[in-house]
């Protein structure tokens, strides 16, 4: 393996500790209480949302405009959307948590293997927490869903990868944490997968695997029997 295909949430930075402090804040400013009750309730529509998007049911724009309509309606509150959508995006640009090991491993990995970003998510969004975090130094190109025009697991989104970088399937190995889009995505384009477990889910059916990791302090080793 000489080229490395690499998710961003939740594998290099922690969407979810981003996410939670963006959306108290959003919530703070337009006048709903951050109850755990009432962030888990978007949590799961917008999980919901990027699902969806991810099987082609919506678009991203559909996705932005409505994920917290469909909030408000479930709360039974009022608002505008759109509007409450732009400070929330706003906001999760700003925030940059790294999951533990990330900087650790991006330095180890960039000294033997050509290290490729692979993202789902608004441009613009990913681009600042990117900047924030100062980590685009490690990455030969960045590929954002939104830019390449299809999202993970679509196929096209690592053959599209894989054109640019000048490699085979064979050559690369793609390491993430969502089965869904990740695994899925890699297995969809024939490219081998290092999956990041912290979790220690069960692997389901349906899905293949060369390996799994529970830190990313694992994955140099593994890298290395592939």
């Amino acid at each position: 393996m000489k080229n490395i295909l690499i998710d961003l949430d939740d594998t290099l930075l922690d969407f979810k500790a981003g996410e939670t402090y963006a959306l108290k804040a959003t919530f703070a400013h337009i006048g709903i209480p951050a109850t755990e009750y009432n962030l888990n309730v978007f949590r799961k529509l917008n999980a919901d949302g990027w699902k969806k998007l991810e099987r082609g049911e919506i678009t991203r724009a559909e996705l932005l405009s409505s994920r917290f309509g469909w909030t408000f309606d479930a709360l039974g509150v009022s608002g505008d959307s759109a509007l409450t959508d732009e400070s929330y995006r706003n906001a999760l640009a700003e925030q940059v948590f790294f999951v533990d090991g990330a900087l650790e491993l991006l330095e180890i990995l960039s000294k033997d293997y050509a290290l490729y970003l692979a993202t789902n998510g608004t441009a613009s969004v990913q681009e600042q927490r990117l900047a924030r975090a100062g980590i685009s130094r490690y990455f030969r190109e960045i590929f954002i869903s939104q830019k390449v025009g299809h999202n993970k697991p679509d196929a096209r989104f690592f053959e599209h990868c894989l054109s640019v970088m000048g490699s085979r399937a064979i050559d690369t190995v793609m390491i993430g944490d969502s089965l869904s889009s990740d695994v899925r995505g890699a297995n969809n384009a024939s490219i081998p997968v290092v999956w990041f477990n912290p979790s220690r889910e069960p692997l389901p059916d349906g899905v293949s695997v060369r390996a799994i990791a529970h830190t990313l302090a694992e994955i140099p080793d593994i890298l290395k029997t592939l």
